[in-house]
């Protein structure tokens, strides 16, 4: 069993900036095999795609909502993801989740992920 805990959320104001962890547990052993991704959910809106990074970090992806602004990073040692977001947008306000693909290549589809954590909310205030 895996359990993925999101970190690092929080109010903040237009253009401001939010580092968000996403630290693996449990069952870690082979953390640096697994793609990992970002989605996010705004209330009465569906999860999406923000971001996803590769086994070793060498491949990454965005939507486009969030390219040149989010930055999504991983310490294989440490078992833990990051996703730096910066010039944040009200737009941005949701609830971010973190999760698991059990392959080592990038996706933007959330059927690819098993395991998720339980989200962490980012409120940008305009």
């Amino acid at each position: 069993q895996v359990q993925l805990v999101e970190s690092g959320g929080g109010l903040v104001q237009t253009g401001d900036s939010l580092r968000l962890s996403c630290a693996a547990s449990g069952r870690t052993v082979g953390f640096s095999m697994y793609a990992m991704g970002w989605f996010r959910q705004a209330q009465g809106k569906e999860r999406e795609f923000v971001a996803a990074i590769s086994w070793n970090g060498a491949n990454t992806n965005y939507a486009d909502s969030v390219k040149g602004r989010f930055t999504i990073s991983r310490d294989n040692a440490k078992t833990t993801m990051y996703l730096q977001m910066n010039t944040l947008k009200p737009e941005d306000t949701a609830v971010y989740y973190c999760a698991r693909n059990p392959t080592g290549r990038i996706g933007a589809q959330s059927v690819q992920y098993d395991y998720w954590g339980q989200g962490t909310q980012v409120t940008v205030s305009s």
